[in-house]
């Protein structure tokens, strides 16, 4: 899988002009067709997507190009997925989550416990983003556990980018880039994706 923009005219442009290169051998993606009708539960209301599929004249490999707006396996956009981890930090509990957010308390306990799983990986890899795009950004303070902690670097990495690049102020948000950078593997279960690879960082942002 990889991350795309959301915009499908400029996910074709840039297939069409050999742009989008494959995550295992660098070769070009061309395109392959299209994934099954995906509908994801959006901020407003659902949101329907057709993924576009790419293949690789390298390696034969196939991806499914993921729009930035969502996340592998899951029905909720990721500004929603968000919202609830940063409910979550701010010490809210996964059926008051629920309620705010009109989403069922099983669910909201999913999304909490996969980002609880993979709080250190996600701390770790969004402080060293931040530092990485801004030399002078200081690690964020400790918010009080290994999961606000994560929150709170994902914000100070969507902060370090916006302070470099402000022009991207209008797409770019803390879970979009975060669904970016994890290449929608953000809640993936540990160990399933590499959350951060440098050689395609910004897919889906540019």
């Amino acid at each position: 899988m990889l991350t795309v923009e959301a915009d499908a005219g400029r996910v074709e442009e840039r297939l069409r002009a050999g742009g989008l290169v494959c995550p295992f051998c660098g070769g070009v993606l061309a395109g392959w067709g299209f994934a099954r009708v995906r509908v994801l539960r959006g901020v407003a209301g659902p949101v329907r997507l057709r993924p576009r599929r790419a293949w690789c004249a390298g390696c034969g490999r196939t991806q499914v190009l993921l729009p930035v707006i969502g996340l592998s396996r899951r029905a909720d956009v990721a500004e929603v997925i968000g919202a609830g981890l940063v409910a979550k930090a701010a010490g809210l509990g996964h059926r008051q989550i629920g309620v705010l957010l009109g989403r069922p308390a099983a669910t909201v306990r999913g999304w909490l416990r996969r980002f609880a799983g993979r709080a250190e990986s996600v701390r770790a890899g969004f402080t060293a983003l931040a530092v990485d795009v801004d030399a002078g950004t200081a690690p964020p303070l400790a918010a009080g556990s290994g999961f606000a902690d994560a929150v709170a670097a994902v914000l100070a990495a969507t902060a370090a980018v916006l302070a470099r690049w402000p022009g991207l102020a209008l797409t770019v948000s803390p879970w979009r880039l975060a669904a970016a950078v994890s290449h929608g593997g953000l809640l993936a279960p540990a160990g399933d994706e590499q959350l951060i690879n440098t050689n395609r960082l910004w897919a889906g942002l540019w």
